[in-house]
C-alpha cells in the first residue's frame, strides 16, 4: 500500500497511546518514512511505556507530547507545522460514558470542535478522525458523541472556507484484541471456567488492528473531503467467539445491559443512499456532494449500493468461523492488550 500521505509529510496522532495509535505507530515505523510523528495523549506513564518500545533515540522521527484534546490553546501549540492529522482520541466504554455523559461530551464531541478549528487556523492538509458501528443509529451516549463528531468532521469540509484543511472519517467495528474489546475479556474469564453471555442470538463485526490502520492510510491516499470510509469486514457471533476463546469453559446468558445492541449496522438505509461500493470498502459521501453533478467523479471506479441496502452484522455476507478467529487470534497476537 502506497505511503504518499505519509512518507516525508508531519503527523499528529491523538490517543497515540492507545491500542490503535500503537499499531499505527509500528506501521509507520516498519513500512513508512514520515518526517515527524507527533503522538499526543494525556497519560504520561503511557507515554513513558511506549517509549520503551518506540523510543525517539531509535526512531527519531517520534515525538511524545502532553495534552488533551479538550484544550484548545494547546492544540493550537502542538499542530504548528503539522500536515495531518489522525484523530484517535475518545472515551468509548459504553457504561462509563452512561455513568459520566458530561465526560463523553467533552472529549468526544467538544475535543472534535477543537480539532476542527484547530487545523483549519493551522493550515493542516488532512484530517482523518476515526469512528465506530455505535455511531450508526445510536442508542448509547457514546454511539451518540461518535455521531455528532462524525457529523462535525464532515461539516468541518464547508466551513475550512479558502483553508487548504480536508476531513474525512473511518467507521469500523470491535477491533479483535483491543483493550476492553471482547476477546480479551473472555480470555481473562476461562480461567473461571465460565463466560458472561449477553445474548446467544448477538452478532459484532471484527477487524484486526492491522486492518484498521490500512483503512486509514488508505482514506489519506483517497479521501477528497467529507466521507465516511467503510471496510468490508466479517461478523462472528458472540457464542461463536466464545467457543473459539474458551472451548471448556460453561457460558450464562446475563442479558443485554443498557446501551447495547443486539447487532450492529455501519451503514443504515438512509446512508445507503449516498454509498458507494469498492473494492476494499465503502465510502458514504457528504449528501451536497452526492446531490451534485460532478459527484459522479466521486464515484471514480465503485458503484452506487441498491436501494434499501443495509450494512449490519448480522445480515453480513463475510463471516468468521471458529478456525478464522483462532488463525487470526495466532497471526495477530502481537496485537492483543492484555
Amino acid at each position: 500500500m502506497t505511503s504518499a500521505e505519509i512518507d516525508g509529510k508531519s503527523l499528529l496522532l491523538t490517543g497515540g497511546t492507545g491500542s490503535f495509535g500503537k499499531a499505527f505507530v509500528k506501521h509507520l515505523a516498519t513500512h513508512c518514512k514520515p518526517k515527524r510523528l507527533v503522538i499526543f495523549s494525556r497519560d504520561e506513564l503511557k507515554q513513558f511505556e511506549m517509549a520503551q518500545t518506540f523510543s525517539p533515540e531509535k526512531y527519531p522521527f517520534i515525538e511524545y507530547l502532553m495534552g488533551d484534546v479538550r484544550d484548545r490553546s494547546r492544540l493550537g501549540r502542538v499542530l504548528d507545522g503539522i500536515d495531518t492529522v489522525i484523530h484517535a482520541a475518545a472515551l468509548k466504554q459504553v457504561p462509563a460514558a452512561e455513568i459520566n455523559p458530561t465526560e463523553a461530551i467533552a472529549t468526544n464531541v467538544q475535543g472534535a470542535i477543537n480539532i476542527i478549528d484547530a487545523c483549519i487556523d493551522r493550515g493542516v492538509k488532512k484530517v482523518v478522525a476515526l469512528s465506530t458501528d455505535k455511531a450508526c443509529n445510536p442508542i448509547n451516549l457514546y454511539g451518540a458523541t461518535k455521531l455528532c463528531s462524525d457529523k462535525l468532521f464532515v461539516a468541518g469540509n464547508n466551513y475550512s472556507g479558502k483553508h487548504p484543511t480536508r476531513f474525512s472519517v473511518v467507521r469500523y467495528g470491535n477491533v479483535i484484541g483491543s483493550r476492553g474489546s471482547v476477546i480479551p475479556f473472555f480470555m481473562k474469564m476461562k480461567e473461571k471456567g465460565e463466560l458472561p453471555i449477553t445474548d446467544e442470538e448477538m452478532t459484532r463485526f471484527f477487524i484486526t488492528l492491522s486492518d484498521g490502520v490500512k483503512l486509514v492510510i488508505r482514506a489519506l491516499n483517497d479521501m477528497e473531503g467529507g466521507e465516511i470510509f467503510v471496510p468490508k469486514i466479517p461478523s462472528m457471533k458472540i457464542t461463536d467467539v466464545a467457543k473459539a476463546v474458551a472451548p471448556n469453559a460453561k457460558t450464562r446468558v446475563i442479558g443485554i445491559r443498557p446501551g447495547e445492541k443486539l447487532h450492529e449496522t455501519l451503514i443504515s438505509v438512509d446512508d445507503a443512499r449516498n454509498t458507494v461500493e469498492k473494492e476494499h470498502y465503502y465510502v458514504i459521501l457528504p449528501q451536497k456532494a452526492n446531490q451534485m453533478k460532478s459527484s459522479s467523479e466521486k464515484v471514480g471506479d465503485g458503484r452506487r449500493v441498491a436501494e434499501g441496502f443495509q450494512y449490519s452484522s448480522h445480515t453480513n455476507t463475510q463471516w468468521l468461523n471458529e478456525r478464522d478467529l483462532l488463525g487470526l487470534l495466532d497471526t495477530h497476537a502481537g496485537e492483543i492488550e492484555r
